[in-house]
């Protein structure tokens, strides 16, 4: 991933100067594969990360999953999370694991405490240990287990890229993005199961068709309707308390998919008619170089490249996302000494 392919998307102020710099990469892509815009180098090849996990969901969903457990909305947008650990979450992820009959033994994610604050504060207060059920892809690999008793194939090892499960999704990533599968290079997510770096470009087509399936086998496109519907729907269950995902969905009420994934990596989807009546679907890629680490630089690029699209913001969706956008750097006394801005201007190939 070459440095060339980033430029300066966020600056950090301190005073008169600026005192740090955020560089990445974005493309905003339409389900007619054509660039509408970009910054830096669209063709920079990334791992989404989880942001690739409503396609990993896919294969479950267009096999009729679904409808054979009886998912609700909420638990596909589960499958489809990276969420924090609430109870909230651990009693939707208990009730869909009781569905499919599985338990959290069987999963091969690991365990990690919850990233909610406060549900991981009242698990130390309790004296309880984490399991795998707090793991923030416990949902997905929930997801996977399910796949594997719908279709009657072993469960052991289904994290394995040679697994029949991992084949299938891989074959639906390539699908969707637009790519031969022997193109998209695989590494080893932090839950274990592959992960999938691709060309901004193309992972943004997939997040467009997700958006807007018009063209695509009926079959796929209703499943991919039921991912876009439950996402959405229940943002909530697709991240948690205070965070971008979830807030952002929130906010404009079905409008918009966003799904983040590690190390800088943010994904959005732009329903038909957002920006303007007719105008299309957009998928929006976008890879911080540094990794984003204090997730810091991610919305704000997303919120001002949304703006710059021409998506119209009221009053209350600025007020709802405030703490996600343009705002001053304090210091442990809450003094403002500085400001987190974005510092770019998109490169716009095609009206939107």
């Amino acid at each position: 991933m070459p440095y060339s392919n980033f430029i300066p998307l966020v600056e950090v102020t301190r005073g008169p100067i600026v005192e740090s710099v955020h560089f990445g990469a974005a493309a905003v892509v339409d389900p007619q594969k054509r660039l509408v815009a970009s910054l830096g180098d669209p063709q920079t090849v990334a791992f989404l990360r989880s942001a690739s996990k409503p396609f990993q969901a896919l294969p479950l969903i267009e096999s009729g999953g679904a409808q054979a457990f009886q998912f609700s909305d909420q638990e596909i947008a589960l499958i489809c999370a990276s969420h924090s650990g609430t109870e909230e979450h651990i009693r939707a992820l208990k009730a869909l694991q009781a569905k499919i009959g599985i338990g959290p033994e069987d999963l091969l994610c690991g365990a990690h405490a919850p990233t909610d604050k406060a549900s991981a504060a009242a698990m130390l207060l309790r004296g309880e240990q984490p399991t795998t059920l707090h793991q923030n892809c416990s949902g997905k690999h929930t997801g996977m287990l399910a796949y594997t008793r719908l279709h009657h194939i072993p469960e052991e090892d289904y994290i394995n890229p040679d697994h029949p499960l991992q084949k299938t999704i891989l074959q639906a990533v390539a699908e969707m993005m637009n790519m031969p599968a022997d193109q998209i290079l695989l590494g080893t997510d932090g839950c274990s199961v592959p992960v999938f770096a691709v060309p901004l470009f193309n992972a943004a087509l997939a997040f467009a068709r997700l958006c807007d399936p018009t063209g695509l086998p009926e079959v796929r496109a209703a499943a991919l309707r039921r991912i876009a519907r439950a996402m959405p729907a229940h943002p909530d269950m697709v991240a948690g308390p205070g965070r971008f995902d979830t807030a952002l969905m929130a906010a404009f009420e079905g409008q918009i998919i966003t799904k983040i994934g590690a190390e800088g990596y943010q994904a959005v989807g732009l329903m038909p008619g957002l920006i303007r009546p007719g105008s299309p679907a957009l998928g929006i890629t976008l890879k911080i170089a540094d990794g984003d680490l204090t997730q810091r630089a991610r919305p704000l690029v997303i919120l001002e490249i949304l703006r710059q699209l021409g998506v119209p913001f009221t009053q209350a969706q600025n007020q709802a996302l405030a703490d996600f956008d343009i705002r001053p750097v304090q210091n442990w006394r809450k003094l403002d000494v500085g400001q987190i801005r974005p510092c770019f201007q998109l490169k716009k190939e095609t009206e939107s």
